[in-house]
């Protein structure tokens, strides 16, 4: 053999070889990946119910599954909102995409909630299942918070009328001094760590309890039913409705923005106003200064926070003095003065620019604070004054005081008339579909006299019947007397019942 026939032969030998050993590695990547897969879904099966009634693999019946599924969409939407920060969310075509992700997610997670609630109610699925009933009670009042807290984080005016509200509500219900939506570092805490595990808690183990003893199956004996096996392939495609669903609604219906009101803005369009308001805060008589409902988290003097020490901080940067020292050093009498010749100056429409010069020193202090905030400082210093940058408890209660957060409500159909906000605003935008609100707006219409505690109180009270509603005699029984298990027990969700009412028409027709 000559030396070019043995080369030939040692190339192709290798080239043989290397053919082998690339498809002996190719077997192996093939074959890891169907290894990843299997474990994958071992790792599934290990969560599945495998076993339901006949009409378990009905909608109505699997919507646990889809709550689960836009949990997973929200913490992922909400962790890429996180990361990005307000500014992106707000501006950005993404982060506004993300954003309306993360919205009609959080509604249908709300709605399917209160579906899977109707249906087990309908079905008192609760009779032999009382654990299962009250950790879903509690699972739909901790969403709700989590949805309201969520909108609370809005960088926008929605987001400022919803912390008054719900400061409102916290406050009436005594626990304003722990919960205070107007400070937004709280509230984000309270909304991305401590409410979400406190609901995946409650849902691991709603859902782990349901999986061990398996779907309700029905109370009475008059609805037929066999057990069949669970069709994953059909909630796996209910799963993708779901989430196209959800995107198509992001697209076509962003999430709303209205931008916040300022304290700038009321300089520049309301002046006199804002004048005003520096007056009744810096005399004790404000909303924020007089706040009473079941307790008054307010404590803070709104003399000192709205008026002294932003003016003194302003006049220590540009070389003022003497002003509030003035004031301060005046007899009790000669105060009074000074704060009556204060109102009548604003209160006819003084002028701003001149009332800096006013040989009364409350005029000269308020004039500097209003074209300071004209300059948009003012609310910057308020801000230093707060115990963190995002906590506005100081700003939204100077804007509340002024009038002007309740004229912008009306103005964009926010206010409690509405039976949840539900209303599309004048300026052609909509606002966030409350639906499930309007029980409670309800509330505040029949009784306006009524607190926030007066109506929390009720509301308190139908959670709490809601929760023991499988222990109140005649009360569970509801339901049942109604008949209301015949919307998803039915000829259309038995196939028992078909088969029965076949038969029947079959005998019909024989005779």
């Amino acid at each position: 053999m000559s030396n070019n026939d043995s080369e030939n032969r040692i190339v192709v030998d290798n080239e043989q070889d290397g053919k082998k050993i690339a498809s002996n590695t190719s077997s192996e990547n093939d074959e890891g990946l169907a290894s990843i897969k299997n474990d994958i879904k071992a790792l599934m099966e290990m969560f599945y119910i495998k076993d339901v009634p006949s009409y378990g693999n009905n909608f109505f019946f699997t919507i646990g599954v889809y709550i689960l599924e836009l949990l997973v969409i929200l913490v992922l939407s909400g962790i890429t909102m996180a990361l990005f920060g307000p500014y992106w969310w707000d501006v950005t075509a993404a982060g506004v995409f993300v954003r309306s992700i993360h919205l009609w997610a959080a509604e249908a997670f709300v709605t399917l909630i209160l579906i899977h609630l109707f249906v087990n109610l309908s079905t008192s699925a609760y009779r032999h299942k009382r654990l299962v009933w009250m950790i879903g009670s509690v699972m739909l009042l901790v969403a709700l918070l989590e949805f309201a807290f969520g909108i609370g984080m809005g960088n926008n005016f929605v987001g400022q009328w919803n912390s008054l509200s719900g400061a409102d509500l916290w406050n009436g219900l005594g626990l304003g001094y722990w919960v205070n939506p107007l400070n937004g570092g709280a509230i984000y805490g309270w909304h991305i760590a401590i409410v979400p595990i406190v609901l995946v808690a409650l849902i691991a183990v709603h859902f782990l309890t349901v999986r061990r003893r398996g779907i309700s199956k029905p109370y009475r004996k008059d609805i037929p039913f066999k057990m069949v096996k669970t069709d994953h392939k059909k909630m796996y495609r209910r799963m993708a409705y779901v989430l196209i669903v959800v995107l198509l609604f992001a697209v076509f219906f962003r999430a709303p923005y209205t931008a916040p009101v300022t304290i700038q803005n009321i300089a520049q369009s309301q002046p006199q106003a804002l004048a005003i308001t520096f007056l009744n805060e810096f005399n004790h008589n404000s909303s924020t200064a007089t706040y009473l409902d079941s307790i008054d988290p307010y404590t803070f003097n709104t003399r000192l926070v709205y008026v002294i020490e932003p003016y003194e901080e302003y006049a220590r940067s540009v070389g003022l003095s003497g002003s509030t020292i003035t004031f301060l050093n005046e007899t009790p009498a000669m105060q009074d003065q000074y704060i009556a010749g204060a109102y009548a100056y604003f209160d006819g429409n003084g002028s701003i620019a001149k009332a800096v010069n006013s040989t009364n020193p409350l005029i000269a202090v308020v004039g500097e604070l209003v074209m300071l905030s004209d300059g948009g400082m003012y609310q910057q210093i308020l801000q230093g004054e707060a115990n963190s940058g995002i906590d506005q408890t100081y700003t939204l209660r100077l804007l509340s005081d002024t009038g002007v957060m309740d004229a912008t409500a009306t103005q964009e159909g926010l206010q409690v008339n509405q039976w949840g906000i539900i209303k599309v605003a004048p300026n052609g935008g909509w606002q966030y579909l409350e639906y499930f609100m309007a029980p409670y707006n309800v509330l505040e219409i029949l009784e306006p006299s009524w607190t926030d505690l007066q109506d929390g109180t009720v509301a308190m009270i139908a959670f709490l019947l809601l929760f023991l509603l499988p222990f109140i005699p005649y009360l569970r029984d509801i339901p049942d007397k109604l008949k209301l298990y015949k919307i998803f027990w039915n000829r259309f969700t038995v196939p028992e019942i078909q088969l029965e009412r076949a038969k029947k028409l079959k005998h019909k027709n024989d005779k």
